[in-house]
């Protein structure tokens, strides 16, 4: 009896599952960074307090064009309040990528959004097994 190939998965279907292994990066990095734990974290635009569930990775050009919807700098955490209901909250959302990586970068992220990019199954492939080793990093217990 033949042993069936396994199935090629489809760039549709990688990237679906590289970006809820972003997602939770994302979440996870930011509420490390910000509370210091895994858990909870503060959103970047109205700076309250959330759970990690009740987080969203919010980009801050929105659209999620394949350029930017992996950028680490241009997604952070974010409340559904502001992310969907405020659309993103740009305005505060620009303040808060420029008070953290300088003058000009929200330009910088906007022209990233512009580029073209085409995702190869490889490269898909790499980011997720990337994620994953971000992940377990963050996650794991720090020494003090």
């Amino acid at each position: 009896m033949a042993v069936p190939k396994p199935k090629k998965q489809t760039l549709t279907s990688l990237k679906k599952k590289a970006w809820g292994y972003f997602s939770q990066y994302i979440r996870l990095r930011d509420c490390t960074r910000t509370t210091g734990c895994g858990s909870f974290g503060l959103c970047i635009t109205c700076g309250k307090r959330y759970h990690f569930k009740l987080l969203q990775a919010g980009h801050f050009v929105s659209g999620r064009h394949n350029a930017n919807l992996f950028s680490e700098k241009g997604v952070h955490a974010q409340c559904y309040n502001c992310n969907i209901n405020l659309r993103g909250n740009t305005l505060e959302y620009r303040r808060k990528i420029i008070d953290r990586y300088g003058k000009g970068y929200d330009e910088v992220l906007e022209e990233e959004a512009c580029q073209i990019k085409k995702f190869t199954v490889v490269e898909l492939e790499e980011l997720i097994t990337d994620l994953k080793d971000k992940i377990k990093e963050l996650e794991s217990p720090q020494p003090n």
